[in-house]
């Protein structure tokens, strides 16, 4: 199938896609923010300056490093370059910050691009850490706590900063349950509006999240209205871009195709083990968010839990699609095809546009130029939904600052 004008350049309709979206706050449910090289040094007590994360030189290699850990190269987390062009994915890998966009990190510069683009907010994760804190592992956890809580301030003070536009959502200890909810509580009250934890706690020798060891969070989650979030990647376990499975013939872009193609199964798994816990009995309010994920698979994901639970459970009396609706949302960025039968399949009430901004695979230029032909598609009450409302109703959003798009 040949793509239309407006799929090989996106910017030939922004102009349409912003008329389509005339008086939306579109609201991007998932971006990142690169950590600039003080944000941890600046802030840390005496005793921790050494060891928190920044950027150093070891044997000839720079990389940033957390005590005598390598979290990862010296790059900037972003393909988006100083000049605004957009780079292909792996080469990012080869530019540090001081090559990027600076948007990527410096609040005013991100409004300005936000304002360009037609996005009024965006909800936010960090890199460094992994999106759910796993990397930090290799260290001793004063390190890590701290790290977190350093990483927590910064981003609440970024929030503040960009008069509620930009919306990083908290990261959490989940290594000891007194302390994340502590943390949790400690975001809440500093105006975060959600919290990013790991998956799979019990890869480390914690219960699994269905436990009633994680009650207190759960509860403090519903009392403070915040979601919880499961970033693909990192929140899995994973410490590296490709999937393990990915065969070795494969030229470096081949395997991230496929990488990248398959990043968001583990939330499948994720979302399949939630749905069959009792979780939702003992925690009618509770929310989760799928991040960075797409949407295409997830009618047919409901309708093979649904035969299955109809075959094997014979006292199973709920609909696996209600209970979903109820329950989670997801975001999509690239998908056209796939939003529209999700939509037609589930609903539009769950539902969230992202862009990934400024990662590899993000909608760049012009993100809501590629989403023209979908506008389209929908009807006006779903667009408002799905690119704004139901974010902004989710995370609880103050918008009253962001413009409507025009």
């Amino acid at each position: 199938m040949s793509l239309d004008l407006a799929e090989r350049n996106p910017l030939a309709h922004e102009k349409t896609a912003k008329e389509l979206l005339k008086g939306v706050k579109v609201v991007d449910a998932d971006s990142h923010i690169t950590e600039w090289p003080d944000l941890w040094t600046s802030r840390a007590p005496g005793k921790y300056k050494d060891v928190m994360p920044q950027r150093k030189t070891v044997d000839g290699v720079t990389a940033w490093m957390l005590g005598d850990y390598m979290l990862g190269r010296d790059y900037g987390y972003s393909a988006i370059m100083k000049d605004g062009s957009k780079l292909p994915g792996l080469e990012f890998f080869d530019h540090p910050i001081e090559d990027v966009f600076v948007g990527a990190y410096d609040t005013k510069a991100r409004l300005a691009y936000m304002d360009d683009s037609g996005i009024a907010a965006q909800i936010a994760y960090t890199n460094l850490l992994g999106f759910g804190g796993g990397k930090s592992q290799k260290v001793a956890a004063d390190l890590r706590e701290m790290a977190i809580t350093i990483q927590n301030d910064a981003m609440a003070e970024l929030q503040a900063d960009s008069n509620n536009r930009i919306y990083p959502m908290a990261m959490l200890p989940w290594w000891d349950i007194k302390k994340t909810v502590a943390e949790a509580e400690r975001c809440a009250d500093m105006g975060m509006r959600g919290v990013n934890i790991h998956a799979n706690p019990q890869h480390h020798g914690l219960p699994d999240l269905a436990e009633e060891y994680w009650s207190p969070l759960w509860e403090l989650c519903e009392d403070r209205k915040l979601p919880v979030n499961f970033h693909i990647g990192f929140s899995q376990g994973s410490e590296g871009w490709v999937n393990p499975d990915t065969w070795p013939s494969l030229t470096g872009y081949e395997q991230y195709a496929v990488s990248g193609s398959m990043l968001f199964a583990p939330n499948m798994i994720i979302i399949l083990n939630i749905l069959m816990s009792s979780i939702f009995k003992r925690h009618p309010k509770l929310q989760f968010t799928s991040v960075e994920s797409n949407v295409g698979w997830v009618p047919f994901m409901l309708e093979t839990l649904q035969y299955q639970v109809e075959e094997n459970l014979p006292d199973w009396n709920t609909s696996v699609t209600d209970l979903f609706n109820e329950h989670f949302s997801i975001c999509f960025w690239a998908e056209r095809t796939g939003l529209l039968d999700a939509v037609n399949r589930t609903g539009a009430d769950n539902i969230m546009f992202e862009t990934d901004w400024p990662h590899p695979t993000c909608l760049h230029p012009s993100p809501l130029g590629y989403h023209q032909s979908t506008l389209e598609q929908l009807s006006p009450a779903d667009r408002r939904k799905v690119f704004g409302a139901n974010a902004e109703a989710l995370y609880n959003l103050d918008l009253s600052a962001a413009p409507a798009a025009s």
